[in-house]
This record gives C-alpha cells, structure tokens and sequence, in this order.
C-alpha cells in the first residue's frame, strides 16, 4: 500500500514511464531468501516486460529457482536541493518471469528491445539476431500489479 496517495499514479501512467525509462532494475530472490538487484534495459510489448541477458548466471539461477520478481524504474528526475527534494516519477511492477524459448517471441522481443535502445541501427537487426540469437537469453515478466507515483 502506498503511504503518499497524493502521489499515486494509475497503471497506464506507470507503463508510460517503464515504456520511456533508460533502465529498471530487476529484484529477484537468492536461494537462501536474500535479495539480489541488477539493472536491466526493459522493453514493453502489451502489458509484458522483457529483457536481455546472458543464459546463465545468478539472475537465470534465480528465476528459475523462484520466478516472482520485481521491477521498479525512475523516469524524469529534477533534483531540488533548494528544497532539499526531488522532481520524479517512479514505476513498481510485480510478476511472474519466464526465460523465453520460443525463436519468434524472442526475434520480437529483441525487436522491441532494438527500436528502444538501438533505433538508428534497425537496418543491422537481422545480422545481429543471426549472430547471437541462440547465446541470448530472453526474459519476460507477466506484469501481476503495477504501481505509479510521482512528484513533479
């Protein structure tokens, strides 16, 4: 529950702000119940989240041991220190994540994940993805609940 209602944004502007933020960072659980945090570049397709990464590691260990995740991200900041505050807007979405096994989800997926980071390399993708399509691994979160908030 969130304490700041008047801060509150709904989901369609939490997925505005995960669609726009330069990275999220993706929480999982370790093994033995402790957390572990990396950032990542997520693209949205629907109201799924997916990234990259490599196919193996502790975040695959860790999904594959325990699938619940959280992703949070910040979007426009502005720091007011004459206030001593912040300008920001901020998004929060729990889920299930699932390692993608299927060619076209992935092309797509990475498709996704180009036109956002890489758009003035479009015309390279098909290269890319025939090099490195089978030693890339591709996540996608199954959003449960999103949360928005925002002081600007």
């Amino acid at each position: 529950m969130m304490k700041r209602k008047d801060r509150e944004k709904d989901a369609a502007f939490a997925l505005e702000v995960l669609r726009d933020c330069e990275y999220a960072v993706l929480a999982t659980a370790n093994p033995d119940g402790t957390p572990y945090c990396i950032p990542v570049s997520p693209a949205l397709i629907g109201s799924s989240i997916y990234f990259h990464c490599a196919p193996e590691g502790r975040k695959i260990d860790n999904i594959n041991n325990n699938n619940s995740v959280c992703i949070t991200c910040a979007g426009r900041t502005k720091l007011i220190p004459e206030k001593f505050s912040i300008e920001y807007e901020s998004a929060v979405a729990f889920g299930k994540c699932v390692i993608i096994a299927e060619e076209a989800e992935k092309v797509s997926a990475l498709l996704a994940i180009c036109e956002k980071y890489a758009n003035n390399k479009l015309t390279e993708f098909e290269t890319a993805i025939n090099k490195s399509l089978r030693e890339t691994c591709i996540c996608r979160i199954d959003i449960e609940t999103i949360t928005g908030k925002a002081n600007i």
